[in-house]
């Protein structure tokens, strides 16, 4: 059936501009994403057939283009679009939190950190440059090694630090294996980063290891 043919209230549009995105499933969210479906399917059945292709959601949101383009329905130009809204996603989120104070709001940095690494296939060592009031002033993937390691370079770290003229940093990595729990290598880096930077008197505020669905926050258990 055709969405023209749905009750008013069920068509998705409609429904998010009466009840708000929130009312919505998955699946109508994608389906207004993809404005049309195919032969046989309008755009609603089309969304839940490619949901259940790709697991969730999240999984077609974070699949890359040949994974994404082999679905019927998908193509180079939805890519595009598709990528297109998850950068404007996450520039909102840095906006966001880069009006806000680092550490009076940690709920908005966690959640940016997260919308940054979480998907990632490899480890990924991000880092936030903050001022003198934890206002961010630039965030930056410095390193990215294998699926289960990266190389951290402390001298790299100062070195973009004085570059941002930052008074403070906020570390992040990813785990690929979805484990949020910190490695005694984890352990040890910071601490590196952390004597190499206060040299130049910048602190270390916190390092947050981002698993699949939590985060661990070294600040939180006392570690710096």
């Amino acid at each position: 059936m055709s969405l023209m043919n749905l009750p008013e209230e069920s068509r998705p549009r409609e429904k998010l501009l009466a009840l708000g995105p929130k009312s919505l499933t998955d699946a109508e969210l994608l389906a207004i994403f993809l404005c049309t479906g195919i032969r046989g399917m309008n755009a609603i059945e089309l969304a839940d057939k490619l949901l259940k292709e790709f697991g969730s959601l999240r999984k077609l949101l974070s699949s890359n283009e040949g994974e994404f383009c082999s679905h019927k329905g998908l193509g180079t130009a939805k890519f595009a679009q598709l990528q297109a809204v998850v950068e404007m996603t996450e520039r909102y989120l840095f906006e966001t939190m880069e009006k806000e104070d680092a550490l009076t709001s940690p709920e908005h940095t966690k959640r940016y950190l997260t919308k940054m690494l979480r998907d990632r296939h490899r480890e990924a060592f991000y880092v936030l440059f903050l001022d003198n009031q934890h206002r961010v002033l630039k965030g930056e993937v410095l390193f990215e090694g294998t699926i289960d390691a990266a190389a951290v370079y402390p001298r790299e770290v100062v070195k973009r630090s004085i570059d941002y003229n930052a008074a403070a940093i906020i570390l992040a990595h990813n785990h690929p294996s979805g484990v949020a729990e910190p490695s005694q290598a984890d352990r040890r880096i910071t601490k590196r980063i952390s004597d190499a930077v206060e040299l130049v008197d910048i602190r270390v505020l916190d390092h947050f290891v981002i698993g699949d669905g939590e985060i661990v926050s070294f600040a939180e258990r006392g570690w710096i």
